[in-house]
């Protein structure tokens, strides 16, 4: 059944912290010292005078107090004092005494070995309370100022089990558990210590804690610190968190709300004419007029998409379905959205990549629209292809003004525009590529082009190669 403690028990004047077998061995010396020294001193003891008996006497108090305290000491010096009147005052083998010197030294004997006793036990303690109290202010300092993690308030519980030689230590709130160490057993005492406002530090284990609760009471209140911090911290990296979808949110609806706004209004300006009774169109103009509703529609579907694909993305929900592809296979769709600005340089013995065709259809298309938006009129975007080691380089090189390498790390931001040429996406195009290489196993890095401008390499691994990594 177990009990809970809130408050210290009283301390006791004759209480000691001393181990009980330490204790033990204490009234061992204290009972059996004094027989064995009598045994040996009771023949010579005409040749001895008592005041040496007694000296050596209270020698076997001070051990007995050293080894088990002032309870085996006052124990030894009771027994010393019957077996020195008894055995070597005058009438020998009676506890009368007949020489007045004598008894005043028996009586002297008696306090100075009390006294010895429980000198030395005071002694003892308060060396142990000061090299406690320094080990307990040095490692309090040491528990508080550790980096605050995610596990430092479970680290002080498990080291406040450790030292108690408790089962369980739990931190409490209004009678929750907020975090715990270890497993209470049906028998186990409870401790429950204050741990600053509305908590509470719970120990269970064995009744083993003595009075003095002081390290106990400034570990609880370490703990209620240290769960406070963690808080403030976890509420900190919130807000960062809260903070950063609120500037994508911005990006977003800034983004979405230019690029949706000028296709929408294309396409709605050019369906309003096509409907309009009043005005003649010739052929030439209708046919016109329904291209830019079809070119403006197809770029709300490549936002909309990319737009879609982020979200999957960033949800963790891409479904990636590898296997060997020939990459001309691939490219053959890239070339199609390309509409002739694409120049190819692809070996012809290139060897099958492991990769999903349609993923790596749209990060290929993904980097061919944005080298084109940064070409000069009539300029060809390069794509090629060679087999490094056990994987196949395909880089996508354009020579337009190119990024400054400091700058690398930016382009792959989500809603980043780079330049000042207007752009007809949402900056989505090489974040999402880099996703999709990644999400098949390969790496997207950028490189200056050589002569200026920017090289985008996507590194595949052989299909031969990967399957026999797998």
């Amino acid at each position: 059944m177990s009990q809970q403690i809130s408050t210290p028990a009283p301390a006791s004047g004759l209480a000691s912290r001393i181990s009980r077998r330490r204790q033990l061995y204490g009234f061992g010396v204290a009972c059996l010292a004094p027989v064995l020294l009598t045994l040996l001193l009771a023949p010579m003891r005409e040749s001895l005078g008592l005041d040496t008996v007694l000296l050596v006497f209270v020698l076997i108090s001070v051990a007995a107090s050293v080894l088990g305290g002032v309870l085996p000491a006052l124990v030894a010096s009771a027994v010393s004092f019957g077996l020195a009147n008894f055995f070597f005052t005058r009438p020998y083998g009676s506890l009368l005494v007949a020489n007045g010197s004598e008894l005043i030294d028996l009586v002297i004997f008696a306090a100075v070995a009390a006294l010895v006793g429980v000198v030395t036990e005071v002694g003892a303690r308060a060396r142990g309370r000061t090299e406690r109290g320094r080990l307990e202010a040095e490692w309090l300092a040491e528990l508080g100022s550790r980096d605050h993690g995610p596990n430092s308030v479970e680290l002080a519980l498990s080291e406040a089990r450790a030292i108690y030689g408790m089962h369980e230590a739990r931190l409490i709130e209004a009678g929750r558990v907020l975090v715990s160490s270890g497993a209470a057993e049906p028998d186990d005492t409870r401790l429950v210590v204050p741990a600053g406002e509305h908590l509470s530090l719970e120990l269970s284990g064995p009744e083993r804690l003595g009075e003095d609760r002081g390290l106990l009471s400034s570990l609880a209140l370490t703990a209620g610190r240290l769960w406070r911090t963690q808080q403030l911290a976890e509420q900190a990296r919130r807000a960062e968190e809260l903070a950063h979808i609120d500037e994508l949110r911005s990006s977003l609806l800034a983004a979405v709300g230019h690029d949706l706004r000028n296709p929408l209004a294309t396409i709605t300006a050019a369906a309003s004419t096509l409907r309009q009774t009043d005005i003649q169109l010739d052929p030439e103009d209708q046919a016109e007029l329904l291209a830019t509703i079809e070119e403006h529609a197809g770029r709300l579907n490549a936002i909309i998409g990319n737009l879609l694909d982020a979200s999957r993305l960033q949800a963790g929900a891409l479904s990636v379905h590898a296997r060997p592809t020939a990459l001309l296979e691939v490219l053959a769709g890239v070339l199609r959205l390309g509409e002739n600005r694409v120049e190819l340089a692809i070996p012809e013995d290139l060897p099958l990549i492991h990769a999903d065709a349609g993923l790596l259809e749209r990060v290929l298309a993904n980097l061919v629209a944005n080298a084109d938006r940064h070409l000069p009129a009539g300029a060809k975007v390069r794509v090629e292809a060679e087999l490094v080691g056990t994987r196949v380089a395909v880089r996508v090189v354009d020579h337009g003004p190119g990024v400054a390498p400091e700058r690398f790390a930016e382009i792959f931001a989500p809603f980043q525009h780079f330049g000042d040429r207007a752009t007809t996406g949402v900056g989505l195009g090489l974040a999402i590529a880099r996703g999709f290489t990644e999400a098949m196993g390969g790496t997207l890095t950028p490189s200056p082009t050589p002569g200026g401008g920017l090289t985008m390499t996507v590194s595949l691994e052989v299909a031969d190669a990967a399957t026999t990594d797998r």
